[in-house]
Formats: C-alpha cells, sequence, structure tokens
C-alpha cells in the first residue's frame, strides 16, 4: 500500500513505514524462501517404485509433496540439501525473532492513526489509482517483451515482480478490477514465483555441491528444467497472443488523452501536498503560460520545440515552490532535487520534466549561466531553452510576488497599436521592445520593485527592453 500511496501523497509517513518493515519482512522472506526449497525438494526427490507419478502439467508445485518421508528413499541429493536448508531454517527463524523484537510497535501504532486519514483522501477506484496501475502494467508489459526474448533468470524473475506491483495496486485500490483480475494475476505471479523457486533452487544445489556424480547431477538438473519449461509455457498460453490477459487489463484502464490529463492531476496533487501556497503556484503557471503564448505571437520562438518547451515551463511553474517543505531557505535547490528524484508520472515526458526541474532550479537566486552545473553539460539549444524559461518563470513569479492574486492576468501587446509612446534608439515597434499589460498592477505597489529586478534575465534572452504597464481598462 505504501508503494501506491507515496506516488500520490508525499507524506514522509509512508517512506518511514515502507522502511522500518524492510529489515523484518526480509527476514521473514528468507525464511519462506528456505521452507519452499524444502517443499521442492520433496517433491522432486526420486519416488521409490509404485510410489506414484511426477505431478501432472495441471498441479501447482511448490507447496504439495507426496507425503512419502525422503529417509525411506535415501536419494543422497536430497538428504544433502535438506539437511543444509534445515540448517539455515534454524539460523533464518532466529533471525526473523530477533527482528520481530527490534519492531518499533510503538511507531507502526502510530502510523496506523495518522495515515489511514491521508489515504482516504483518495477513494478506492479512483482513476488517480487507475493511472498508477497503467504505470505499473506498462512497466510489466516491457518486464513481459523482454523476459520472452531471452527466458533469463534474472529477466523471468523481475517479471515476477513487475506483474506483482501492478497486481498489489489492483489488489489494494482498485476493488472491481480485482474481482474481475485476481485469479488470473495469482496465477502468473505463482507461475512465474515457481520459476523463480527452481532456479534458486538449482543456483543452491550447485554452490552447496551436493552432487556426489554427474549423473545424479545431470538428473536433477534435467527435472528442474522440465518443470521449469512446464510454469513458462503455461505462462506463454495466457499471455501472448490476440486474447493475451495483457489486452484484457489494459482494456479497463485510462486511455488516450486520459492518461496525461491524469498524469497532471496526479503532479498536481504531489505538489498540493509539498508546497505551502500551492493557489500562487497555480497562479504563477497561469501568468507563465500567458507570457509564453503572448510572446509567441509577437514574434519570439524559443530555441526547442514550442509544445515541449511549454509543457516544461507549465511544469515548472506549477512544481517551483515544492522545495519549501523542506525550509524557506535555499527552496529552489531543494525544489530542483525533489523534481528531478520523483520520477514522470505516464503521460508526461521525462525529458521535458528533467528540464522543468532545471527551470524550476533558477525560478529565484542567482541568475543562470551557461557555466553552471545544471546547464553546462547540455546542448546550445537545450541551454538556451532552459534560460529563456526560467526568465519567463522569474518575471510571472515576480508578478506575484506577494502572493496575492492582484495581478490576474497578462497580455503581451503592440506598442505602437496600443499607443504608449515608449522609444528605443528612437523607435517604437515590435522588434525593439517587449509591452506586457497586466490586468491589477500597479507601478506604485510593492510587487512593481521586484518586477523591475525580475524582468532583467528575460531582456537578456531576449536582447530586447521589457516594458509591464497596467492594462488598460475596457
Amino acid at each position: 500500500m505504501a508503494d501506491g500511496l507515496i506516488a500520490l501523497d508525499p507524506d514522509p509517513g509512508w517512506r518511514a513505514m515502507k522502511k522500518a518493515g524492510k529489515r523484518l519482512f526480509q527476514r521473514l522472506g528468507d525464511l519462506r524462501d528456505t521452507q519452499v526449497m524444502m517443499e521442492w525438494v520433496e517433491k522432486l526427490e526420486p519416488k521409490a517404485p509404485g510410489e506414484g507419478l511426477p505431478a501432472a502439467e495441471g498441479e501447482s508445485g511448490a507447496g504439495e509433496t507426496s507425503g512419502a518421508g525422503t529417509e525411506d528413499h535415501h536419494d543422497p541429493v536430497a538428504q544433502a540439501l535438506l539437511g543444509i536448508l534445515r540448517g539455515r531454517e534454524k539460523e533464518q527463524k532466529l533471525d526473523a525473532h530477533a527482528a520481530l523484537e527490534e519492531f518499533d510497535r510503538k511507531e507502526w501504532r502510530s502510523w496506523s492513526k495518522s495515515l489511514p486519514g491521508r489515504a482516504a483522501r483518495i477513494r478506492p477506484g479512483s482513476a488517480l489509482f487507475k493511472h498508477l496501475a497503467l504505470e505499473r502494467w506498462t512497466a510489466a508489459r516491457e518486464l513481459h517483451t523482454r523476459a520472452l526474448r531471452n527466458r533469463s533468470q534474472t529477466a523471468l524473475h523481475s517479471l515476477r515482480i513487475g506483474i506483482k506491483r501492478f497486481r498489489y495496486i489492483v489488489e489494494n485500490f482498485l476493488p472491481l478490477e480485482h474481482a474481475a483480475w485476481s485469479k488470473d494475476l495469482k496465477e502468473m505471479q505463482d507461475l512465474l514465483g515457481e520459476v523463480h523457486d527452481l532456479d534458486v533452487l538449482w543456483s543452491t544445489a550447485v554452490a552447496c555441491r551436493v552432487f556426489p556424480d554427474v549423473e545424479s547431477r545431470s538428473r536433477w538438473h534435467k527435472r528442474i528444467l522440465d518443470e521449469r519449461a512446464k510454469r513458462i509455457e503455461r505462462y506463454r498460453a495466457r499471455m501472448v497472443g490476440e486474447n493475451a490477459l495483457w489486452q484484457v487489463w489494459r482494456a479497463g484502464l485510462p486511455q488516450g488523452k486520459q492518461v496525461q490529463t491524469l498524469a497532471t492531476r496526479r503532479m498536481k496533487m504531489w505538489a498540493h501536498g509539498l508546497d505551502p501556497d500551492f493557489a500562487h503556484s497555480e497562479r504563477v503557471t497561469r501568468l507563465a503560460l500567458q507570457l509564453y503564448d503572448g510572446m509567441l505571437g509577437w514574434g519570439w520562438k524559443p530555441a526547442v520545440d514550442a509544445g515541449s518547451a511549454r509543457s516544461s515551463l507549465f511544469a515548472a511553474a506549477l512544481l517551483h515552490d515544492v522545495g519549501k517543505s523542506e525550509g524557506q531557505k535555499g527552496h529552489h535547490k531543494a525544489t530542483f532535487d525533489m523534481i528531478r528524484d520523483h520520477g514522470s508520472p505516464l503521460g508526461w515526458n521525462a525529458g521535458e520534466l528533467q528540464r522543468a526541474a532545471i527551470v524550476a532550479r533558477f525560478h529565484c537566486g542567482a541568475l543562470p549561466t551557461r557555466r553552471h552545473k545544471r546547464l553546462r553539460d547540455l546542448l546550445p539549444d537545450e541551454q538556451k531553452a532552459t534560460i529563456q524559461l526560467a526568465a519567463i518563470l522569474r518575471l510571472a513569479n515576480a508578478l506575484d510576488a506577494t502572493h496575492d492574486g492582484h495581478v490576474r492576468g497578462v497580455q503581451v501587446v503592440e506598442p505602437k497599436s496600443r499607443g504608449n509612446g515608449f522609444q528605443v534608439n528612437g523607435g517604437v515597434g515590435r522588434s525593439e521592445v517587449l509591452v506586457i499589460a497586466a490586468q491589477g498592477y500597479r507601478a506604485t505597489s510593492s510587487t512593481a520593485q521586484t518586477i523591475a529586478a525580475e524582468r532583467h534575465l528575460l531582456e537578456t534572452t531576449l536582447h530586447r527592453a521589457v516594458v509591464v504597464r497596467p492594462a488598460r481598462r475596457v
């Protein structure tokens, strides 16, 4: 549950809770892995004549034993492995008990009181959880393609983890989808889990040198590979082709433009939980985009694709104050780290969001230069575009410096057509000055001085004078 809610709620309690249980769950997991291997040894051990046949292809595998005592058969490999694993089991039970004793129950009880209320802010079945599930589905689907291409132990194990993460989002947050998909999700995870168990069993047997001769090694290896192949084929039968389960699950998750819309909602929710004045950030976003669109109409062109640059400006403006959750001082630097580390939700371009992190880094503080460590390794056009967007964001932020929303909107206007009479080098025109009419702006307000300082970077990037004046009433 913490894995899912961390993506939507920035409360540090989720991460702390996850970390607190990590050691205990690892020790319990190690113990369970050993017990599963013991079950597999008993299942794969050669049977005496008349005691039954190996499990049919449709049977589960791990956890089902023949009921016959291994000591009666005296298979040297089975006996050696069981002896080693029983020794491990004793040690791991002690480790698990120690981890349980160290577990901070008081802190866990505290989280059990504070976190459910935060989780309840997003109702089960919400479109946001469906977007998160689609994100997990996409990651698992990519792992599926890779795993079936090479069938390596590592790739199949990663695929199992990917499906498990998708399954847990569905199980915890999407009740209707869970009712429809739970059986299939569990079966696919179990099949891949058994493949992993068999791989671990073989590597353990080899590492422990339990084979007395080549013939016994080959016999055990063949049994393990046969069981492994059966489960991979059963997985393929359900997950490959036109009617594969992948398509069934995908059909129940967000489609088309809804994916990007939900990605934006997720980022807004994340930012709202960190930014102490998110309404200010929303106003700055609106002003920044009005400036950007107005400048495009004025004839300016960004150094990179205009649509991509606009997306980065939107994200940078929306998220520019999330660093204040860690304190006012140096918050622009904290913002950069937080946006970069958060990652991009499905539907947002990762490159555009990384650019946004740098733009947000320079929304205040020292002016950006091409020699700055955040910019020096970028390509020249990317450097230029980032500084251009930072200039727009700085001015937009200055327009709401008092956080009261008194500047309601801005428009880039033609100097000559508006008759403002502003002249540069004896002439008036688009090529010489950028005039911004701001609704609610007053030249005598406390904001005016901040705007005068922050427009400098935009003037430098445009090589033009920038004038902000009150918008005329219509």
